[in-house]
């Protein structure tokens, strides 16, 4: 009867081990299936949200980490359900990465809120390589949006980078966007001067200049009394891009005329008078 007792209850642990590795592997082979196919799928993912960004012509540096973000997020939530499906409790793991998450986010703050606005800039695009803007407390032109930061070119040849959310905390002034652009100058004369004069000179050297537009028609005429000169403004329209030697060819070919037609450009005077007493 011991015998037959024995040989009972090893059969009947044989077939409950047999029973528990069927169940097993079954969980094996359903935690791998899911590891490859969430893989699969997270990769399907990212090749989609990779081309849809390129159809959108984003940046190439937001593309990689963007596609690359999806990618481990997935992965790390398939490889999560892997573990779950053969009973590995995966709370403990959540918990420590939440807390992981939460102590770099807090040390990263200053770096996640450049690359939030990098991302503004990317999707909202207030301007590319190449635009002349004005930003951030700096103005050049536009070399490069990284995730973090603005890469810009000054005129003088400096590099200078900016973070990108103090670019997007401030005002934006975009030089490029429009094409074209209004030369505002003013330009003094004596009290003692023909005004009319004046103003016939500045007709004549802006109609002269191919670079400006006669649509929209220039803009002279007298702008205010100045304590000690008539000031006249000048504001031609013309490409973007011709701006600065427009405005530096126009203050050297002014000045030269205005010598040969004998106007003035007045300097600040003051008048003092000295009064003397007697001992």
């Amino acid at each position: 009867m011991n015998d037959f007792f024995s040989m009972s209850n090893f059969e009947a642990i044989i077939q409950k081990v047999w029973v528990l590795g069927a169940e097993l592997g079954l969980n094996l082979i359903a935690a791998a299936a899911i590891f490859v196919i969430g893989r699969w799928a997270a990769l399907f993912a990212k090749k989609i949200t990779n081309k849809a960004l390129v159809r959108g012509k984003v940046d190439n540096t937001l593309i990689s980490f963007t596609t690359n973000l999806i990618y481990f997020a997935l992965l790390a939530f398939v490889l999560l359900a892997s573990l779950s499906k053969i009973g590995i409790q995966t709370t403990s793991f959540i918990a420590v990465l939440g807390a992981a998450g939460l102590a770099i986010g807090l040390a990263l703050q200053g770096s996640l809120s450049n690359f939030a606005a990098g991302v503004i800039l990317i999707i909202l695009r207030p301007f590319k390589a190449g635009d002349y803007i004005e930003g951030g407390g700096t103005a050049g032109t536009v070399q490069e949006i990284n995730i973090f930061t603005t890469v810009l070119t000054s005129p003088d040849n400096k590099t200078i980078i900016v973070p990108n959310s103090k670019m997007t905390g401030d005002n934006i002034i975009n030089y490029a966007t429009q094409g074209t652009r209004r030369l505002d100058l003013k330009f003094s004369i004596g009290y003692g001067d023909d005004i009319d004069k004046a103003k016939r000179i500045l007709e004549e050297i802006v109609k002269n200049d191919s670079r400006f537009f006669t649509d929209p028609e220039p803009k002279i005429a007298v702008m205010e009394h100045g304590e000690s000169s008539i000031n006249i403004v000048c504001r031609p329209w013309l490409k973007a891009a011709d701006y600065w030697d427009a405005y530096f060819d126009m203050m050297e070919i002014v000045k030269k005329r205005f010598d040969m037609e004998n106007i003035s450009i007045p300097f600040p005077q003051r008048d003092v008078h000295m009064i003397q007493e007697s001992a």
